[in-house]
């Protein structure tokens, strides 16, 4: 008996085949999944370090009209959404120049929205390998049983226990059990993967939104000084 690939394949049962063929589709969702998010998460460093490059100067400068306008040439960057979103929050809340909070709060509340946001994008797609880090290992053991199943029912059959009655049953465990880990083992490592990398994106954001309200807190408080010399005078 030959024991390759395409002979194991045509005498594996309906069921055993199923069960392979479901461990393929998530070996390819795995694929899909981890080649999305690392050529989004790649073009979204890119922009970002395009963004800071030409927002800094207009930032110290506080240039907020050419700021927003650069701003929205970057909309794959996720620094680029967060700073357009809180300083049209900012911007908005000064010239209406009412209500209980300052425009600094208010500034602060969607960069905390705008983050929550962020991270359900950043992290889109990475349920999918969890689920198939923790469920392919079962349903390579599910294709295990089938398969020693398979075994002990060529036992009956022939009558004899010896290892050509089972050897068909024990070689789709085998390759069902081995199929199930090798999609699992890299779903596990590129979840962990991605989501190292897209802890270190929102680490960075955190920073930049807390320099951006530094400095929205320190020009509205420069605004607000030279409003009561103005009156005063």
């Amino acid at each position: 008996m030959q024991f390759d690939l395409a002979h194991i394949w045509a005498s594996m049962g309906l069921v055993s085949k199923l069960i392979a063929f479901v461990l393929v589709l998530m070996s390819i969702a795995t694929i899909a999944v981890v080649v999305e998010r690392v050529i989004a998460l790649a073009r979204m460093n890119a922009e970002t370090r395009a963004f800071v490059k030409e927002a800094q100067p207009l930032l110290d400068a506080w240039d907020t009209e050419a700021l927003l306008r650069v701003a929205d040439r970057y909309r794959l960057s996720a620094l680029a959404r967060l700073v357009s979103s809180a300083m049209r929050r900012f911007l908005r809340a000064e010239s209406e120049g009412d209500g209980n909070l300052t425009p600094v709060e208010l500034a602060r509340r969607e960069v905390e929205r705008r983050r929550e946001a962020l991270s359900a994008d950043l992290r889109r797609g990475l349920s999918v390998l969890a689920s198939v880090g923790s469920v392919a290992p079962f349903v390579g053991l599910l294709g295990t049983v089938v398969g020693i199943i398979t075994a002990f029912q060529s036992i009956a059959t022939t009558g004899s226990g010896g290892l050509g009655a089972v050897s068909a049953g024990i070689s789709e465990a085998l390759i069902e059990t081995a199929l199930g880990l090798s999609v699992a083992i890299p779903s596990v490592l590129f979840f962990n993967y991605l989501t190292g990398k897209i802890a270190a994106v929102e680490a960075a954001l955190e920073r930049s939104a807390g320099e951006l309200l530094d400095d929205m807190e320190n020009q509205h408080g420069r605004q607000s000084e030279e409003r009561i010399l103005e009156e005063a005078a």
